[in-house]
């Protein structure tokens, strides 16, 4: 069984694994039951999912049906505004079959003018607080991609009490030594104000050469199952963090099972480097063209 702790201040007890739910968007629904057994094998108790990712909050009704107590359950919106992200929130209780979530977050919230309006009054996150204190949700968080989103955070983490923060971390971000002291300058901040990490593309090996051979991740993950063990060990070595697993539902399984047997060691800088030789791995994000999202 994968280890739990604190999920921030909220009060859960969650899996150190995240249930990263984009891996069903595009899955049929036997496929789908079949990768959530998976995921309580493995005891990972904390599912994220989003209104943006396919038929994925639509996947997961039939198991909320039974076991929503079982699960801290996060969905996220896009929405900006404040009526588009109620909406959507909305929406989202919707088709999950829910009366509330556990966790919203502002989705990819990184661009300037998109972080304006989320912050202008009537913006998204004047509603989605309002919506906390109505019950429709019990925390409100917010997530993003690329090299920007550190400092995004901790300046949205002075705006509002965020319960949680989501960024990209991994051990071939980590050589980029300006972003690594951005994420220590936002581990700073949530440690101050107990705000919950949680990372993605642990696996990540690099953006794909041909993007018509993007069928279950815009990015091309780590197949190597040995890779993946060292990849899942260097970010689960930091007592911080969370780890969502990748969209591929193929890799689910590998990452887990590192995660169950994991000691808390890292593995050696020797090892993760010939990882990043071997399977000539390159970073997601650049800080410029290769900031964007497929």
């Amino acid at each position: 069984m994968i280890a739990t702790q604190p999920f921030g201040a909220t009060g859960h007890e969650s899996s150190r694994v995240i249930f990263g739910a984009a891996a069903l968007g595009g899955m049929s629904q036997g496929r789908a039951d079949a990768t959530i057994e998976t995921v309580r094998e493995f005891g990972i108790n904390h599912i994220d999912t989003a209104a943006s990712y396919g038929e994925s909050e639509l996947r997961l009704t039939d198991f909320l049906s039974d076991h929503r107590g079982d699960v801290f359950l996060a969905t996220k919106t896009g929405g900006r505004t404040g009526s588009a992200a109620r909406a959507e929130l909305e929406s989202s209780l919707e088709r999950l079959g829910v009366r509330h979530v556990d966790l919203i977050q502002l989705h990819n919230l990184v661009e300037e003018d998109e972080w304006l309006t989320a912050f202008s009054p009537g913006g998204a996150v004047e509603a989605l607080f309002k919506a906390r204190d109505e019950g429709l949700c019990r925390h409100v968080g917010v997530t993003g991609h690329g090299l920007r989103i550190a400092q995004m955070h901790i300046r949205s983490l002075a705006e509002a009490p965020f319960a949680s923060v989501l960024f990209p971390w991994n051990h071939v971000l980590a050589q980029n030594a300006d972003y690594t002291a951005d994420v220590a300058m936002l581990n700073e901040v949530c440690e101050t104000y107990g705000v919950a990490r949680q990372t993605i593309k642990s696996i990540a090996r690099r953006r794909w050469d041909d993007w018509g051979d993007a069928m279950y991740s815009w990015y091309e993950p780590l197949q190597d199952p040995a890779a993946i063990g060292r990849a899942v060990e260097f970010v689960l070595s930091d007592e911080r963090f969370f780890l969502n697993t990748s969209s591929d539902a193929r890799l689910l399984r590998a990452a887990a099972e590192t995660a169950a047997a994991h000691d808390g060691s890292r593995p050696s800088e020797d090892a993760l480097a010939q990882d990043r030789a071997d399977f000539e791995m390159l970073p997601l994000f650049d800080g410029g063209a290769l900031e964007v999202i497929r």
